[in-house]
């Protein structure tokens, strides 16, 4: 079965051929980050306007490169949600109407599913059951799997998500959008232990994250000594990242421990930080507990993971009706 699959729930406009959930025939990504550099984050408006002018080219462009003819797709599916609405509304409409014209089946993908399946694009993959780590600018979740079909919340943050945090320290220093690869470029420069940020752990027993303190915390220490070279702003970046790292890890090994899994998966934008993956791997392999994670094209906002997990939804028959919409939030089964 060949799948046409589109994302746009935040600021990239991407299409993917996938051929019987795991051949990636092509993956095409129009980001939108020149655009939002300057706001030093996503202004909705703008990534709704966008969307509208990349998502015809980047489908084309998909179903070129995939080498295909639009006779040979079997199945549509779109990111429904969560993410921004004006966002979501062009990739999901465009994927309908598609659909809808050439009478093929259409499935409305949950993007924090379709991230947890972009582990299964990539070599090795995870073993059922597993601990999934979905890790973004907007989202923070623990998950255990035990199916392709069956994700069971253990916690979430309660407060900021890792990305989004990274992106706000990175403001806060000046240094730009996004902010993850800023921060972990300027991260390697320094020692991270000169710095003690505080890592919240919550009260005993918890899988929730709360990444708030240690963002004031970052605020009051760049206020209070007056940061403004390089070299400053560098120490913060390590010590700050570090405290993020040790907080996610933490939290991982001991969900995993909990339910008795060797494997831990990391997806979502923040997984393409090789400090993290590095120093998570180093840590899980004390505990006898593997990680991992996808390729470097796949841990951020692709079409490929939304193809992916559509296809078991057009198998199994979950597909949407012509009145079916978009979402903004939600939780995963």
């Amino acid at each position: 079965m060949i799948v046409l699959g589109i994302e746009s729930s935040c600021d990239e406009t991407a299409a993917a051929i996938v051929k019987d959930g795991t051949n990636i025939l092509s993956s095409i990504i129009a980001t939108q980050i020149d655009v939002h550099h300057k706001y030093g984050g996503v202004v909705p408006e703008l990534a709704s306007r966008m969307h509208i002018e990349a998502i015809t080219p980047v489908v084309d462009e998909a179903i070129k490169k995939a080498n295909i003819r639009l006779e040979d797709i079997d199945a549509v599916v779109a990111t429904r949600g969560p993410g921004l609405i004006g966002a979501l509304l062009v990739g999901f409409n465009f994927a309908k109407s598609f659909a809808w014209a050439r009478r093929l089946p259409f499935a409305g993908v949950n993007h924090l599913e379709a991230h947890i399946y972009s582990l299964f694009l990539s070599d090795p993959k995870p073993k059922f059951p597993f601990i999934a780590l979905v890790v973004s600018g907007g989202h923070t979740n623990i998950y255990h799997v035990t199916s392709y079909d069956h994700f069971e919340l253990m916690g979430q943050t309660r407060d900021d998500a890792a990305g989004e945090a990274f992106d706000k320290v990175a403001k806060m220093l000046g240094l730009g959008y996004p902010g993850g690869p800023i921060i972990e470029c300027l991260a390697k420069t320094k020692n991270p232990a000169n710095i003690a940020f505080p890592r919240t752990l919550l009260e005993k027993g918890s899988f929730d994250f709360s990444f708030s303190g240690l963002k004031s915390s970052v605020a009051r220490y760049i206020h209070d000594n007056q940061i403004a070279t390089k070299d400053e702003k560098a120490q913060i970046a390590s010590s700050f990242q570090e405290a993020v790292i040790d907080v996610l890890s933490k939290k991982l090994i001991f969900a995993a421990q909990d339910k008795s899994c060797r494997h831990i998966g990391i997806s979502g934008g923040v997984s393409a930080n090789k400090t993290f993956v590095k120093k998570l791997t180093q840590k899980a392999k004390s505990e006898k507990i593997e990680v991992f994670a996808p390729h470097a094209e796949l841990c951020g906002d692709n079409a490929a993971m939304i193809a992916a997990r559509g296809y078991t939804m057009v198998q199994q028959g979950q597909l949407c009706l012509l009145e079916h919409d978009v979402f903004s939030r939600t939780k995963i089964n």
